[in-house]
């Protein structure tokens, strides 16, 4: 397994690391788990990401048990071929996607193929709850102070290029039961204070302090770090961004085994807590 690491938060910087205790599924969970991640409902596409995605590694971190209800916010195939199934049974899984109905051709084409994956794996996938989430601030579905988890992955950059990172995280907020856990997944930009936010979320990528800013400002408090996701041959630096790399590809041909050999992007994953008692 990947070393997880909890980090001391100060300042909206990790400061230092030790292992962190206690983040592995007890051993009738793992074996659930593991039984979903080598079930054959999941696409070859998305059994090929693991090596990059760590999807174990990634939710023993933030802590999913099997009876939990779990919001995504965004989904994609990836995660909702994984969490779904595992809580199925006894747990709650909510895939919170973006409104299409007034979007753009390309949204309501995204929005149709993850129905259409949903409807084809209907055996395994059925169980998910989809809930409009009504941009920037709303998960219509999603009763407040309902949720035991709200999850993320890559998606930040996307937000702040539309001012609205604030409101959606304040919508996992108001969803999350006191107590609950946020994960989020991005793109790391390497950098401290005083680099522009904007200019580089167009090209992927988020300060990892700047997202720890933002959760505290709502009134998350930071539990822990980890380098689940970490990929230090990524250097950042790339003509298209972040798209340059797998499994986007965006040069297409153009230095392909370049790219490849880089793998996939360089990843923070932070774990952040509703208080107990809220003001």
């Amino acid at each position: 397994m990947k070393m997880i690491m909890k980090a001391t938060l100060a300042a909206g910087t990790l400061m230092s690391a030790t292992m962190l205790a206690n983040a592995d599924f007890d051993a009738e969970t793992e074996k659930k788990f593991d039984a979903v991640l080598a079930g054959k409902h999941r696409s070859e596409g998305n059994v090929a990401r693991d090596k990059y995605r760590h999807p174990k590694e990634t939710l023993e971190f933030f802590g999913v048990k099997p009876d939990m209800t779990v919001v995504e916010i965004w989904p994609g195939s990836y995660y909702t071929e994984i969490l779904a199934p595992f809580l199925r049974e006894e747990g709650k899984y909510v895939a919170a996607v973006s409104s299409a109905v007034n979007g753009s051709a390309r949204a309501r084409r995204g929005m149709a193929g993850y129905l259409n994956t949903l409807v084809e794996k209907d055996d395994v996938l059925g169980a998910t709850h989809v809930s409009e989430f009504t941009y920037p601030d709303s998960l219509t579905t999603v009763p407040a102070g309902t949720a035991d988890m709200v999850l993320t992955f890559r998606n930040v950059h996307n937000w702040m290029g539309a001012k609205a990172e604030y409101g959606i995280l304040s919508a996992a907020f108001k969803a999350l039961k006191p107590g609950g856990i946020l994960g989020v997944v991005e793109h790391r930009l390497d950098g401290g204070e005083g680099v522009e936010e904007g200019q580089n979320a167009r090209r992927g990528y988020v300060r990892e302090g700047y997202v720890i800013e933002v959760a505290r400002s709502l009134g998350f408090e930071v539990v822990d770090a980890s380098d689940a996701n970490a990929n230090p041959k990524d250097n950042k630096n790339h003509p298209r961004g972040v798209w340059t790399l797998p499994p986007r590809f965006a040069l297409g041909d153009q230095d392909r085994e370049k790219y490849a050999a880089i793998g996939e992007s360089d990843r923070f994953t932070l774990k952040f807590k509703k208080p107990e008692q809220t003001r």
